[in-house]
């Protein structure tokens, strides 16, 4: 427990700038070699981006409603709610709100802490499935503050049917995974899981922008989704330079992925170890690729630039077991798809463009098309 301490006050010298360059220089060594203190660092930094988000947030509404009452006052718009009693009752109750969202989330960083130090304590797997999914939390505090947001809606309409005007807030993404274009037309292939319960979806290429998308076709027995950017500024990235592979791999055959564990895109290599998964389950694979959360919905491809599978998920309880969904599913779904009259022009990729070229250069040719799935 005092060495779990330890790292985590490391993680906020090293936030804040605190570090002398020798500490700096070890501690992002550190991070190469250990992905879960690289992870710790990436979502304590998001953590605290999004806390000032949701200051800068509350700020907004306080000055939108005080410039309300201020017009009010003056006569300029009707607000008839805001008059006597009934305007101090306003007042109580929007900053008694605040009051409560503030000490809110005092407790959600205590939460957060214990969170972040459960993530690197070797006890972690002890009481979880055999089987982990590995799609990634954006924000580890969504629970909670979907809560009090909750709270916080219900109250405003309670306490005041005042109008303020329209403001175009950001959504705040809570997780997320991999996904890869299937057709150019903005068709992509991620994991069911990934997208579950899922209001809003977004993708997003390597340094691009977030865009809308929507699930077209989802399959949770086979956990496979096929998503449909919906953004009308969407430019295809081009020709998609690999193949769907509708039979099995063998095994040792040398494979590589991209995906998502972190905002970079991130290379692995291994080699398929087993033709079906966890204890004999025919749907998946078995693949020696390092595998952590944000990797769901990964491609996984030879060398000669053929999907065989995408990432799923891996043992909790066995080093290096990391599953694939077989890639013949992909080629179900977008058969299934077909029958939709309003997809039934998506078409895979007939044939690799890879094929005996370097890997640096396969990997130059694929990076463009797999994207970051974000869900709120």
């Amino acid at each position: 427990m005092i060495e779990d301490i330890k790292i985590l006050e490391a993680v906020e010298r090293y936030i804040s700038g605190q570090m002398s360059p020798d500490e700096r220089v070890y501690f992002e060594q550190l991070r190469k070699t250990n992905p879960d203190i690289d992870q710790m660092v990436v979502e304590h930094t998001f953590f605290l981006q999004q806390m000032n988000r949701f200051d800068e947030t509350r700020k907004l509404k306080n000055n939108l409603a005080e410039t309300h009452i201020h017009l009010s006052e003056k006569g300029l718009i009707r607000s008839p709610r805001l008059k006597g009693k009934a305007k101090v009752i306003y007042l109580y109750n929007r900053y008694k709100k605040v009051s409560a969202i503030a000490a809110s989330i005092a407790g959600i960083t205590a939460l957060t802490f214990s969170a972040l130090v459960w993530s690197v304590s070797p006890e972690k797997t002890a009481n979880k499935s055999d089987i982990v999914n590995l799609s990634r939390d954006i924000q580890s505090i969504s629970q909670k503050v979907g809560e009090i947001e909750k709270k916080s809606q219900e109250m405003d309409e309670k306490i005041t049917q005042v109008t303020t005007p329209a403001t175009d807030l950001p959504i705040q993404y809570k997780s997320g995974g991999t996904g890869f274009l299937v057709d150019a037309k903005g068709y992509i292939v991620t994991s069911e899981h990934v997208i579950q319960n899922a209001r809003n979806i977004a993708v997003q290429a390597f340094n691009g922008p977030d865009l809308p998308a929507t699930v077209v076709f989802r399959d949770a027995a086979r956990d496979i989704a096929i998503l449909k950017i919906t953004d009308k500024n969407f430019k295809s990235p081009g020709t998609i330079p690999y193949h769907i592979r509708r039979s099995g791999a063998d095994i040792a055959e040398p494979i590589f992925t991209l995906g998502f564990p972190r905002n970079d895109i991130v290379y692995g290599e291994g080699y398929l170890s087993a033709k079906t998964g966890y204890r004999g389950d025919t749907l998946t694979c078995q693949i020696t690729v390092p595998a952590n959360r944000g990797n769901s919905g990964s491609p996984i491809l030879n060398f000669n630039g053929e999907v065989i599978g995408i990432l799923s998920g891996k043992q909790s309880n066995a080093e290096g077991a990391v599953f694939a969904i077989h890639s013949k599913y992909i080629v179900n779904a977008i058969n299934e798809l077909q029958k939709d009259s309003a997809h039934q022009l998506i078409k895979l990729p007939s044939a690799s463009q890879l094929k005996n070229a370097e890997r640096q250069q396969q990997v130059k040719k694929i990076e463009s098309f797999v994207y970051m799935v974000k869900v709120d």
